[in-house]
């Protein structure tokens, strides 16, 4: 238990270093939840970041690694709500030509 709390506390202030250098993720908190059976090494949910590694060294690289991964992602975020909407507005639009194209065709036979 008081493994888990020392790296709990060193995993804290790591965040609060990384969200001072990069001025970004002032929202996320960490959550120390070791699991030696997890087939992840951390992820981001939300606004939590979850480290299971059992090992310190092995917990800090994971939290680095999670907090850069979410870092770079609110900077496509942008791009990729654009890209959703215009995957939408095509699919709807295929969609309708589809139907024409049925009903055109339901008249011929």
């Amino acid at each position: 238990m008081k493994q888990i709390t020392r790296t709990k506390n060193i995993l804290e202030e790591e965040l609060e270093r990384l969200k001072y250098k990069l001025q970004i993720g002032y929202e996320l908190k960490v959550f120390c939840v070791p699991d030696s059976d997890s087939s992840l090494s951390g992820e981001v949910r939300g606004d939590k970041i979850f480290i299971y590694e059992t090992d310190e060294e092995k917990a800090l690289e994971t939290l680095r690694h999670e907090f850069l991964d979410y870092a770079i992602s609110q900077i496509i975020r942008p791009y990729r709500q654009v890209i959703n909407k215009l995957i939408k507005l095509i699919n709807e639009e295929a969609y309708k030509r589809k139907e024409r194209l049925i009903e055109n065709l339901k008249a011929l036979i």
